[in-house]
Parts: structure tokens; C-alpha cells; sequence
């Protein structure tokens, strides 16, 4: 099998290949109109971290967009594993694509065969321990959200000019992450992140009506709160809201559970202003519950044994 331990793993369609072996079509209209989608997962000590969980997400996004999927799910998990075998990572960070695949000029899907389906996996960067023990900074962007009745927050497409337009400015006004709000002006998502605070005791976050994509870590930690009998509001906050909250933080995939140390916003005239953040006892309490819960679903991943190689159609 192509592939050496501490190299990217590769799968592209059906089979491991070296990274500079794998190549796509520039006509493949993932490259040419972002029509695609794809799932980003973690890897924990050779464990995917609720896998069933981000491969129904995926199955729901190509669903979505009219997207055929050319690998049933057991498939899907079989090349993952083969994936991670070539990498050779316990730790790792892993993502499946599925764009509309290769094909003539034209919006037309009917004009693309076969989807391409591609996996890659290679060794997780951690992000730096600074960002757990002091916190980020959260810029309030004034890049909008997609407008959902555009298109669907549910769908995870590879059309992410959004979030990159949001994720510049963000670096302009000195901060990590971007917090995107929505048409009507209310708190929706980051870039690549869901957003928490804590008000008034409770846990706070922006409900999927207000157009965002419900994140795979951001509903772990939902259930963690209501398990620990934190308050849950699910709901529509503006801006005050949050500048106006106890504890801020964010939750992703990659990142886990990430304290916001401040948030900046910019005023009517141009200017920016921030608001400082204490690494609360809530975010505290969730980042050391999250972790636990990892620990859990590794240890019963593994005790249940390789069921992968077991997988039926």
C-alpha cells in the first residue's frame, strides 16, 4: 500500500496514492464552481471522533444539493481507515470531500458523470496552549452570513468564499476568528466555528434559525451542559448580547472548546473597540467535560473492537 508513516495519506476515487500521485481534473467542477462537499473529522489516538455522527452530516449535505455519494457508508469508513493506515498518525487531522466530479464547461450537474471522492489525513497541528489558557480574540465582522434562503447552512459545500472574506477581515482587525452575523444583524457562526456565552447563568447560543451549520462539537457540548444541569438557550442574540456576557468561547472539530479572551467590534465611525473576557468557570468546566467525553469514546471505540472490517453494504 502507497504511503510511509509521517507522510499525508491519500485516497482519491478508489485506492491509496502518494500525495504528488493524486491529482484532480481542472475540470472537475469542485475546482471550478466549488460544487461540492465535505466533512472535516479528528482523530484520537487512532480513534475518528463520532464518525457516524459527521458521516450522516455528510450524507445530509450531498443529499442537499441533488449530490449522488459514490461509496456507501461502510465504504466510506473502510477507505478512511485504509487512509489513516498509509498516514501512519494516531493524531490526526482528517477530511472526506465529494465534489460533483469532472465534466464539461456548465452549471449543468447532469454534465459530470462520476463524483470525485478524496480523503485526506496528516498529522494534527495542535493550536498553540496559549489559545486554552488565555483565550482568542473574536472579531464581529461585517461580512454577512450566507442568507439561507440563498443557501442552506446545513450544507457543508466547498463554495467557502464566505467564511474567507469574514476570516480576512478578522485579521485585519487584529483577532483569530470571525464572528459572522446574519442578515437581520443577530450572532450566527465563525468561520469555522460555533459560538457560546454565558449570560445570566446560562449557556447561550445561536439556534439553527438564524442560519447557521450545526456543529458536530456544538451539539457534544449542548448535551454535555443539559447532562451537567446548565441552563440551555438556544435562540436569536444581538451583538450587545454577547459584548454584554460573562464568559464567551467557541467550539469546532479541530479545536475543541476554545475561551474567548475578547471581542473586538467596530463602531459607527470606523473605529474598533473590544470587550475582555475571563476565562470563566463554565468554559472551564465544559473544555475538562469535553476532554473526558473524548477519553470515553476512544476507550469504548476501541474495547468494542475493529468492527470496521465487519462492515456490511
Amino acid at each position: 500500500m502507497p504511503g510511509t508513516a509521517g507522510r499525508p495519506g491519500v485516497y482519491l476515487n478508489d485506492r491509496v496514492l502518494l500525495l504528488e500521485e493524486a491529482k484532480v481534473s481542472v475540470l472537475d467542477h469542485g475546482f471550478l464552481y466549488g460544487d461540492g462537499v465535505y466533512e472535516t473529522m479528528r482523530v484520537y489516538d487512532g480513534v475518528v471522533f463520532m464518525m457516524e455522527e459527521h458521516l450522516a452530516r455528510l450524507e445530509r449535505s450531498a443529499s442537499l444539493i441533488e449530490l449522488r455519494l459514490p461509496k456507501s457508508a461502510g465504504r466510506i469508513k473502510l477507505a478512511i481507515f485504509e487512509t489513516l493506515e498509509a498516514c501512519g498518525q494516531k493524531d490526526a487531522y482528517l477530511r472526506v470531500t465529494v465534489s460533483r466530479g469532472e465534466g464539461p464547461i456548465g452549471l449543468d450537474p447532469s454534465l459530470c458523470p462520476r463524483p470525485t471522492f478524496f480523503i485526506f489525513a496528516d498529522r494534527l497541528k495542535h493550536p498553540p496552549r496559549s489559545n486554552y489558557e488565555e483565550g482568542i480574540a473574536l472579531a464581529i465582522v461585517d461580512t454577512r452570513r450566507n442568507l439561507r434562503e440563498a443557501l442552506d447552512p446545513r450544507i457543508k459545500s466547498l463554495n467557502f468564499l464566505n467564511n474567507i472574506l469574514a476570516g480576512i477581515e478578522a485579521r485585519k482587525m487584529g483577532a483569530n476568528e470571525a464572528l459572522m452575523l446574519n442578515n437581520e444583524g443577530l450572532a450566527a457562526e465563525g468561520t469555522t466555528s460555533n459560538v457560546f456565552f454565558v449570560m445570566d447563568g446560562a449557556l447561550c447560543t445561536p439556534s439553527p434559525e438564524c442560519g447557521i451549520l450545526e456543529g458536530i462539537t456544538r451539539e457534544v457540548v449542548l448535551g454535555l451542559a443539559r447532562r451537567l444541569d446548565i441552563k440551555v438557550v438556544e435562540g436569536a442574540f444581538g451583538t450587545a448580547e454577547i459584548s454584554g456576557a460573562g464568559e464567551v468561547f467557541i467550539t469546532s472539530t479541530i479545536a475543541e472548546v476554545v475561551p474567548v479572551r475578547q471581542v473586538i467590534q467596530k463602531t459607527e465611525g470606523g473605529a474598533s473597540q473590544s470587550k475582555k473576557f475571563p476565562v470563566g468557570p463554565v468554559t472551564k468546566l465544559l473544555m475538562a467535560e469535553y476532554r473526558k467525553e473524548v477519553s470515553s469514546y476512544v476507550e469504548n471505540t476501541k474495547a468494542a473492537g475493529p468492527s470496521i472490517w465487519g462492515f456490511t453494504e
